[in-house]
């Protein structure tokens, strides 16, 4: 009997058909031993229907969300976050200049200049202490050096301080860092810089940070409101009785569904995206483990 997924996306492949494939193929099957049981059942779940595919995976954001073959899915979704019209004029590189460290570069997600020639860093961020305010304050500060660079080289001698234009950090995180549980009632905290005094100056730097787990409280209690709940419920849910919800009050997300599990048709491609999921899991559970020894040792020092 079909699972619930599989009754609306047909192209969903079972569990035997995929295992047939992977054992016929060499490559696939030492990609598949490599991964231990709990890892090999959830690819198989995702790629089943049995479960919805986590769309944060870094892979598949960037191959659902690409500003390149489909910018209005982008553009929407940063029109719905920053409450104006917002068109995409371009994308530019994403390895920025060298700052602070010379041997550690600043890597950011998706970076894209707007139709107004504002500049906007999307983030994603599984593990939010990896991403505290003062990262987003280094990544803000280096777009608008980019920024900066990039016009007095253009313009020259006619180059005015006035030309620089807002830069917005945007950052979804899939675990939110401790400060944002403190406010489990909110999903997205918006932050600018302000005078004490009501004197209004443009100081371009803006920041809007999501934390996908407390929406993931709000949703379970009130359900989809509107379309930006939406677009959230399509990053972080893999219910699929939710997707299933979805996609029945907004038919728009069942075609990105569509394309997802077009995809996961492609065994070799989904095993490596999701290869490169498990890599990128395992050198944030050692930065994580470092992180808690260095903070124990600390305190040994401090009692000491």
């Amino acid at each position: 009997m079909a699972n619930v997924l599989q009754q609306y996306f047909p192209m969903i492949r079972t569990r035997k058909e995929i295992l047939g494939e992977i054992s016929e193929n060499k490559r696939l099957r030492c990609i598949w031993q490599e991964w231990n049981e709990e890892q090999q059942k959830e690819f198989m779940k995702f790629c089943t229907g049995a479960k919805g595919i986590k769309i944060l995976y870094d892979s598949f954001f960037k191959e659902i969300m690409d500003p390149d073959s489909a910018p209005e899915r982008l553009e929407e979704l940063l029109s719905l976050i920053l409450g104006q019209k917002i068109r995409i004029l371009k994308i530019l590189p994403n390895d920025s200049s060298r700052i602070a460290d010379e041997n550690s570069l600043v890597i950011m997600d998706i970076v894209i200049e707007l139709e107004d020639h504002s500049i906007a860093n999307v983030e994603v961020q599984k593990l939010g202490y990896k991403f505290p305010g003062q990262r987003a304050v280094c990544y803000s500060a280096d777009l608008l050096l980019r920024q900066y660079k990039r016009i007095k080289g253009e313009k020259e001698n006619t180059f005015s301080y006035r030309d620089i234009k807002k830069v917005y950090t945007i950052i979804f995180y899939e675990h939110s860092p401790a400060e944002f549980h403190q406010f489990p009632e909110h999903f997205i905290h918006r932050a600018s810089q302000k005078t004490d005094t009501g004197l209004k100056l443009d100081l371009l730097q803006e920041f809007l940070f999501l934390p996908l787990d407390n929406f993931l409280g709000i949703l379970h209690n009130k359900g989809i409101k509107d379309k930006l709940d939406a677009w959230l419920t399509f990053l972080s849910v893999d219910e699929p009785e939710m997707i299933v919800k979805l996609i029945t009050v907004y038919p728009q997300f069942q075609k990105y569904y569509e394309e997802i599990y077009q995809l996961c048709r492609n065994t070799e491609k989904v095993m490596e995206m999701f290869s490169k999921e498990l890599l990128s899991r395992k050198e944030a559970d050692l930065a994580e483990k470092e992180r808690l020894i260095e903070k124990l040792k600390k305190q040994l020092d401090e009692k000491d």
